[in-house]
C-alpha cells in the first residue's frame, strides 16, 4: 500500500515537471522560401521574353551583373523592385523592369511560415549583355 501511495505522489510531480520543461522549450518555426514554378531559371526565361517584347535595352547602359531585389506578397505577386547597381536613367530602367516583371503571368509561390503564406524578400541576379554603346545624351 505504501508503494502505491508513493507512486501516486510521484506521478503528478512528473507530469508537472514535464509540462514546465515543454513551456521552456523554444517553439519551432518552419519557414519555406518563395519559389517560382519550374525554378529561378524558368522565371528568368519568362522575364527575358517580356523584356525583349516590351523594353528597348539600348537606351540603358546595362552590361554586367545586376541584382533585382523585390518583395513577393502573400498572393505571389512581385512589388517593391529595386535594382543594383544604379545605371544611367535608373528610375526609368526600374520602371521598365517592373513593367516586364508584371507581364510575366505565372505567379510565384509565396514563402510560408508554419504553412501560412507570408510576404518575403527575394534577390535575383541577372547578367545583361547588350550590343550598344552609350551615346552620352
Amino acid at each position: 500500500m505504501r508503494k502505491l501511495l508513493f507512486l501516486l505522489f510521484l506521478f503528478p510531480a512528473a507530469v508537472f515537471s514535464q509540462t514546465a520543461e515543454e513551456e521552456n522549450q523554444p517553439k519551432i518555426t518552419f519557414i519555406e522560401r518563395a519559389k517560382f514554378p519550374g525554378g529561378e531559371d524558368a522565371y528568368r526565361a519568362e522575364l527575358f521574353e517580356m523584356i525583349n517584347a516590351y523594353i528597348d535595352l539600348r537606351k540603358y547602359a546595362v552590361n554586367g551583373l545586376f541584382q533585382f531585389m523585390f518583395t513577393i506578397d502573400v498572393n505571389g505577386k512581385i512589388k517593391n523592385v529595386q535594382v543594383y547597381p544604379q545605371v544611367k536613367y535608373s528610375e526609368m530602367f526600374i520602371d521598365d523592369m517592373q513593367f516586364a516583371m508584371k507581364r510575366v503571368k505565372t505567379r510565384w509561390i509565396p514563402a510560408k511560415k508554419n504553412d501560412v503564406p507570408i510576404e518575403s524578400k527575394y534577390v535575383l541576379k541577372i547578367n545583361f549583355t547588350t550590343d550598344h554603346f552609350d551615346h552620352g545624351d
